[in-house]
């Protein structure tokens, strides 16, 4: 981690969100220090980017706890859901906006880390961090630190994202195993251990969409990021959304061996589990092989699977073909399973 030198103090209490000298020197020391570039250093209310073409904007707030965890942190993840987000529609992300809200007593150490966190990410991802606003609240009224970023991308030329693109037959495939992010994330709050480390997946996956569009344009219809509610829910929200039904092979579904056993451990059904490095991609069926062998050879995409397809039987239902051979209904996730995921 890098040295920060010359701030003066260990904790952030009430008078650094004053907007102040104090309020300037977190700022100075840390943030324009981190993210400094021509858009940032104006140190303006905004700025103003150029788009020769349409935009994607997407935001989201981020209140995990804890705050780090293995495999990211509030910062990584901050980044990665935004841009993820954007690259869903389609777009290749190019800017982030960044808001944190800082609990009283929060160590300057740990917002460092969080800080510099964001700047891997960032970097990692291909965009720049060109504005955002920094409020501290009193001890007790936050958790820590919560994070918003809202993210900018000029849509891909060949991108032709929608619901309405969905047609029978069409595939639908996954880039790797499911429910790591959320277990990770519950068993470090429980304590349980494995033989092996569970970590979150957390990462950008931009790159890999925008290769996949690249070489197959409209004949890519949709993507979705199954963040919160996991697998089964965003599933049974795009099977209403186009009025079809989805057919989904559990035999397919990659899923590491230690995630499975934690979930069944828990008591939870990992098509609920949260992911962070997870996505979705509908396709028509004959770019099928060609699809798999881009994705399995793409550093995000190691364990890609076909795991279903849309079919015009059982219209509204998600029916999964279980292992011993039979079928379920996949409802949405009702209610909370892991509070605090994101």
């Amino acid at each position: 981690m890098e040295k920060i030198v010359d701030i003066g103090f260990e904790t952030i209490h009430l008078g650094h969100g004053s907007g102040g000298e104090l309020t300037r020197k977190l700022l100075d020391s840390i943030i324009f220090k981190t993210f400094s570039n021509p858009f940032l250093d104006q140190k303006h209310d905004g700025s103003i980017v150029e788009f020769d073409k349409k935009i994607a904007i997407s935001t989201d707030s981020f209140v995990i706890t804890p705050i780090f965890f293995k495999g990211g942190d509030i910062g990584s993840l901050a980044v990665h859901g935004t841009v993820n987000d954007v690259a869903m529609c389609g777009a290749i992300p190019k800017y982030l906006s960044l808001a944190f809200i800082i609990e009283e007593g929060l160590k300057v150490v740990d917002f460092v880390k969080v800080v510099q966190s964001i700047k891997k990410a960032a970097d990692e991802s291909g965009v720049l961090i060109i504005t955002g606003d920094t409020k501290v609240v009193e001890r007790g009224k936050g958790d820590k630190i919560f994070i918003n970023t809202t993210g900018f991308g000029e849509m891909h030329p060949k991108a032709n994202i929608s619901v309405n693109n969905i047609k029978e037959g069409d595939k639908i495939i996954i880039n790797g195993n499911i429910a790591q992010h959320g277990m990770a994330i519950m068993s470090e709050r429980e304590g349980l251990e494995f033989e092996s480390t569970i970590e979150s997946d957390s990462t950008n996956l931009n790159y890999l969409v925008t290769d996949l569009l690249d070489k197959f344009g409209h004949k890519i219809k949709m993507f979705r990021d199954p963040t919160r509610g996991g697998l089964g829910t965003v599933l049974y929200e795009i099977a209403n959304d186009v009025s079809k039904g989805v057919t989904l092979k559990e035999i397919n579904i990659p899923l590491e061996k230690q995630v499975s056993a934690a979930c069944e451990m828990l008591g939870l059904d990992p098509l609920y589990v949260a992911n962070e490095g997870v996505f979705i991609v509908v396709i028509d069926p004959d770019i099928e092989d060609e699809v798999l062998k881009l994705m399995r050879n793409h550093q995000k995409g190691i364990n890609t699977a076909v795991i279903g397809e849309f079919t015009n039987e059982h219209p509204n239902k998600v029916v999964m073909e279980s292992l011993i051979g039979g079928k379920r209904i996949v409802s949405p996730l009702m209610g909370e399973q892991l509070p605090r995921i994101c």
